[in-house]
């Protein structure tokens, strides 16, 4: 059992994030939060083993959120892979901010990218749904017929 626990998402995080859509007065049971615990683990196991499989085709080591978009796309979710891209695209955009502020605050160069940023576009399986794909360099978008 402690094998399977630690697997698990924490079962508090998963209740509070199930808290945060329900109405304040729903009481959750325990046996329900169990169950999105054991749902959300799987679907992360699940998406992060497609896109673990494209990297050692690839022969990388790191596994970046491109990849867990692309694997998204590939497993047939792709609203939720629109919505990862959004927030991926977001992401970057306050860590370029915040990397600039700190560079003009030190008085430092900022003409190297930071390390967790992917040099390649996501690519869509073909699977006859489009897909835009912000590129992190600028912020113009690029459109990729599946």
């Amino acid at each position: 059992m402690d094998d399977e626990q630690d697997r698990l998402l924490p079962v508090a995080n998963v209740g509070r994030m199930m808290k945060k859509i329900l109405p304040p007065t729903a009481k959750i049971s325990k046996e329900a939060k169990q169950t999105m615990q054991e749902c959300a683990t799987e679907f992360i196991s699940f998406v992060t083993g497609e896109a673990s499989d494209k990297c050692q085709k690839e022969n990388r080591k790191t596994v970046n959120g491109d990849d867990i978009c692309w694997a998204l796309i590939s497993l047939g979710f792709d609203d939720h892979a629109e919505a990862m891209v959004r927030y991926l695209h977001k992401y970057r955009e306050a860590e370029r901010e915040r990397s600039t502020n700190q560079h003009i605050a030190s008085g430092t160069d900022q003409g190297e990218e930071s390390n967790h940023e992917s040099k390649q576009p996501i690519e869509a399986p073909n699977n006859g749904v489009e897909s835009r794909v912000l590129d992190k360099g600028n912020s113009s978008s690029s459109t990729n017929p599946s």
